[in-house]
């Protein structure tokens, strides 16, 4: 049937219902679970949301893009059910008495898109058993080649506290060769079915995403935000393949940084050595150098 999301049998559609019961519990992350046939931009949606007063823990899932939002102005596109692209909506600044979790301190909201960065290396390396690792600070390379990216939106509130945090992740699975966008940041682009992953099958990949997304937010918040006392810190220089490289590194004012990058500090910065001298950098687009 023309326009079935059944014609390609490599593609097949998730099930809202299915992934609801999997995902959705009263005292889990995730409260309200949407699965949407189109949309210009799951971020975009989840901001609206935001806005409006949804509490933390909606999902929002497309099955096709048409303008998803990268990083600096970028768009994401890819064809109807040949990837992931899927926001959360997070609000690490409200006490949640139940967990015993006190505010984050906004200083430590630029942990968020490198933790969800590390929980989209959890979920890839485990299903899809590709050697997954990190660009600094969240685009997911598989053999050197892009294979998804993390983008993390602040929603400003009524005080100088963002009132919402919302995160945003498009994984590239089954495209193929002629689908591919050409040369997102400067690096080619793959899908973890060109990269030989042994499983393709967006519904457990996305369940497992989302289980360890909560499960590494639940650790951060226990920790009051801390990404050395919960681990994250370590486990994101245990993913990260900018670390120990010879990187440019292109600032959001234009300028551009050459250096050696040597780790990421407490707060989620990268620290690049340049000429004898030490800096942290919390923006920038990195390029591998050889």
């Amino acid at each position: 049937m023309p326009g079935s999301p059944y014609t390609d049998l490599d593609r097949p559609p998730l099930s809202a219902a299915r992934l609801r019961r999997a995902l959705t519990a009263p005292n889990g992350p995730w409260h309200r679970l949407e699965v949407l046939a189109e949309t210009g931009s799951t971020n975009a949606d989840v901001v609206a949301a935001a806005r409006s007063g949804e509490p933390e823990g909606l999902v929002v899932v497309a099955e096709r893009q048409t303008a998803g939002r990268g990083r600096r102005g970028r768009v994401w596109q890819s064809p109807p059910r040949a990837g992931l692209a899927t926001s959360v909506l997070l609000r690490p600044g409200e006490a949640v008495a139940e967990r015993g979790w006190s505010p984050v301190p906004a200083t430590g909201y630029g942990w968020m898109p490198l933790l969800a960065g590390v929980a989209l290396v959890e979920a890839v390396r485990l299903l899809a058993e590709v050697d997954a690792r990190l660009k600094w600070p969240n685009d997911l390379l598989v053999d050197g080649a892009k294979c998804a990216g993390v983008l993390a939106e602040a929603v400003p509130g009524e005080t100088d506290r963002p009132a919402a945090i919302v995160v945003g992740i498009g994984l590239n699975v089954t495209l193929r060769a002629d689908e591919l966008p050409e040369n997102p940041t400067g690096l080619p682009a793959t899908s973890l079915r060109l990269a030989g992953a042994t499983a393709t099958d967006r519904d457990p990949l996305l369940r497992a995403l989302m289980r360890s997304l909560a499960d590494w937010y639940a650790r951060w918040r226990d920790a009051g935000g801390d990404a050395v006392a919960s681990g994250l810190r370590e486990a994101y220089l245990g993913a990260c393949a900018t670390v120990d490289r010879q990187v440019r590194v292109l600032l959001p004012d234009g300028r551009a940084v050459h250096g050696t990058a040597t780790g990421v500090d407490p707060d989620g910065q990268l620290l690049v050595n340049a000429d004898g001298t030490t800096l942290r950098l919390a923006a920038g687009d990195v390029l591998h150098l050889r």
